[in-house]
């Protein structure tokens, strides 16, 4: 007992040193709960958390679902209409972290410095999306956090039926909403 309570007393000091930022994704599936990397991804983690504060993701689905890659979301309605977006930001890529199981990353266009609202959350370890140069090729996609929470429902969300819906494939053929993003305060 001494030695489990001596671990939760470390893991306190240890967690109230790391800039981190909790967030709970509510979908019509369930919730997902996501502790953001503050330190290591500081733009990206304010993009994130100034979409969800504005309401952004309301309302939004996850329009690309890929089994055993990654589930796909931020930024179309249920019409498939795409969402008005802020600026691009900075790719983060090179922060060390790595595109493993159960991390959100920023979804971007080709160009590097591309990603506005839309982000994945990884169901494999998706190696080929890390960073690797200074290249376009290599630039991988910038992971900034991590599922604390809710990977079932990821999971679920993975497996549901998909199809094309115009141009677009991968579409859950019944929409999985986004019905609310929650940034919590921490002190």
């Amino acid at each position: 007992m001494k030695k489990l309570l001596l671990a939760a007393v470390l893991g306190g000091i240890v967690l109230s040193s790391f800039a981190a930022t909790p967030v709970r994704i509510e979908t019509s599936m369930g919730n997902i709960d996501l502790l953001l990397d503050e330190q290591k991804a500081p733009i990206t983690v304010k993009n994130f958390v100034s979409y969800a504060n504005k309401g952004h993701y309301n309302g939004t689905i996850f329009h690309r679902v890929m089994d055993g890659f990654m589930i796909q979301g931020g930024g179309m309605d249920a019409q498939m209409r795409e969402k008005a977006t802020d600026k691009a930001i900075v790719n983060e890529s090179k922060n060390g972290l790595k595109n493993t199981v159960g991390t959100i990353a920023m979804a971007r266009m080709p160009a590097p410095n591309s990603a506005t609202s839309q982000f994945f959350i990884n169901t494999a370890n998706n190696t080929p999306l890390n960073y690797k140069g200074p290249t376009p090729a290599g630039a991988g996609y910038a992971v900034f956090g991590r599922v604390t929470a809710g990977m079932n429902v990821v999971n679920a969300i993975s497996k549901v039926r998909t199809g094309s819906k115009g141009i677009h494939s991968d579409v859950p053929l019944t929409p999985i909403v986004i019905k609310k993003v929650t940034v919590f305060k921490t002190q």
